[in-house]
């Protein structure tokens, strides 16, 4: 089965096709997606911008169409960066935005967070349902690992004693916020239905470590 995503980030995207692969789909980027203007993300939660940008994609592309709106929540900074994580410091990158989230956890002793996917499944431009992930970890005190990206290098797993950045895609694939919300959503389009007006969202637990 294929389902179209509509991401420009090649992070983002080896993740998507990962998980597809372990489910026996394929992801595909819709069609056009680089001429289509990018929409606003004016949601205050992960769930509303899932869903603005997955079904403004879905109106444009026919067939299974998902977006993912993800991002780190920190405990000690009141949630933050959140829904801002991709420009926690304005558009200047992933570097910019792992100084300033050092920088505001200076002297802080509590780092815990956990990061968080909300993935929005629309049809033919209809939104179908939504799924959320969550992993929980620990804010290093520096940078950490060459894999990943974002807030990757700095976000300690508990159980493996180390960061996502020094973490290979194939070992996060199995653990990471991401790639759960990901597992329900295939689970989801792989199982037979009727397509009821109903939409409902699917919660993941917290991974605990095997």
């Amino acid at each position: 089965m294929i389902v179209y995503c509509a991401t420009t980030n090649v992070g983002k995207l080896k993740e998507f096709r990962k998980a597809a692969e372990i489910a026996g789909c394929v992801v595909e980027v819709a069609p056009g997606l680089d001429v289509i203007p990018v929409p606003d993300e004016t949601g205050s939660t992960f769930e509303a911008n899932a869903i603005l940008k997955a079904e403004y994609y879905g109106a444009r592309t026919a067939g299974y169409l998902f977006c993912d709106d993800s991002g780190l929540e920190v405990d000690a900074l009141g949630g933050a960066p959140g829904v801002h994580s991709a420009r926690y410091a304005g558009d200047a990158g992933d570097a910019a935005n792992n100084a300033l989230l050092l920088k505001n956890l200076e002297g802080i002793v509590d780092r815990a967070g956990r990061f968080v996917s909300v993935i929005a499944l629309v049809e033919n431009g209809r939104l179908v349902q939504t799924f959320r992930g969550t992993v929980e970890g620990v804010i290093a005190s520096a940078e950490s690992g060459p894999h990943g990206f974002g807030y990757d290098p700095l976000f300690c797993y508990p159980p493996w004693n180390c960061t996502f950045g020094e973490a290979e895609l194939a070992r996060k694939a199995g653990v990471s916020h991401r790639a759960h919300a990901l597992k329900l959503m295939f689970e989801f389009v792989a199982l037979p239905r009727n397509h009821s007006n109903s939409i409902a969202t699917y919660r993941s637990f917290p991974f605990r470590s095997t």
